[in-house]
């Protein structure tokens, strides 16, 4: 009897010791600068992190910075975070690409699934369709008529196989029939010149980028991708209401991730605290301002948007047989 209590006893104690690292290094977090790794240069991420760090500063009581890491297609970023150690002082920012880059590259050195934790949802842009004044359409669904008369004969430019304009493009094709010509950019710049010029007769834009030709009537709008009509354009109906279907969605997200194995305690405590700041009105006016919505949230709840969104989107970019350039 004597000898099993010992074992139990010992055992209990190299569980408690065992447990003891994990526990230890969540209640002193942070304990150092914290980062959160922009994989680009610029774009909604960069506004977004430097906006969240500016105001996660005093609540965690460590100093916030924020790093770009571009290239790849975010992929360089993305590695860098998954193999940072699991302490909580990496953050990555970064949306779509997570689950897309998964089908238009050949191989990555991570996976996301396996290697990242989703933390907190931050915020979604949609994209709003557009045409040139001189396109003879009124609305997405004379468009969509005209792309089906004639396929291929519109042609839309984005800043890349599988960016949300892209998928956007696609996802109508897919549910609708219609077939567009897609024309890669190196960025949104030339791409929008070009469709301000007529060069592309239309568009699948983010929002904060062609918010303010439309309102200038430099474009026109037919439609937004959300599921929910865009505050910044209350007149413009989303695809589903134009056209009648229930079952179109492509918003661009942003949230924020950890690489896996991150304690618990340090997951929840970031959720907690950017909770908060997604709350504040400072903050939601600058989403706002980028065209976007504050999305909030859980990190389960984070988990599951990325592996819906990793199905369905998944088949999009098969479909269009999409490869990375």
């Amino acid at each position: 009897m004597r000898r099993r209590l010992l074992c139990l006893t010992s055992f209990t104690v190299l569980a408690a010791l065992g447990s003891a690292p994990a526990a230890v290094l969540a209640q002193a977090y942070p304990s150092k600068t914290v980062r959160i790794i922009v994989p680009a240069t610029t774009g909604s991420a960069d506004v977004f992190a430097r906006a969240l760090a500016q105001r996660l500063a005093k609540p965690l009581g460590q100093a916030v910075v924020v790093e770009q890491k571009p290239g790849a297609g975010t992929n360089i970023g993305n590695d860098y975070v998954a193999k940072a150690a699991p302490d909580g002082h990496t953050i990555l920012i970064n949306g779509l690409p997570l689950v897309t880059n998964t089908f238009l590259y050949g191989s990555l050195p991570y996976n996301t699934k396996r290697d990242l934790q989703p933390v907190i949802q931050v915020a979604e842009i949609p994209n709003v369709i557009t045409a040139h004044p001189t396109l003879p359409v009124a609305n997405l669904a004379e468009l969509v008529a005209m792309a089906k008369a004639d396929p291929n004969r519109l042609n839309y430019g984005t800043p890349g196989a599988g960016s949300s304009g892209h998928l956007s493009a696609e996802l109508l094709a897919l549910k609708t029939g219609a077939k567009f010509t897609h024309i890669p950019y190196q960025g949104n710049a030339q791409a929008t010149n070009d469709h301000l010029g007529g060069t592309l007769q239309i568009g699948f834009v983010n929002l904060p980028v062609g918010l303010q030709f439309v309102r200038a009537g430099k474009l026109k709008a037919l439609a937004v991708t959300s599921e929910k009509r865009s505050p910044q354009l209350p007149d413009v109906p989303t695809v589903a209401e134009a056209l009648g279907i229930a079952d179109y969605e492509l918003t661009g997200w942003f949230g924020l991730l950890v690489p896996a194995k991150t304690p618990a305690e340090i997951v929840a405590r970031l959720e907690t605290e950017v909770a908060a700041v997604l709350k504040e009105p400072g903050f939601v006016e600058i989403v706002r301002a980028a065209g976007g919505e504050v999305i909030g949230g859980t990190s389960a709840q984070f988990a599951r948007r990325m592996a819906q969104d990793t199905e369905r989107l998944g088949e999009v970019v098969r479909r269009s047989g999409a490869k990375a350039d």
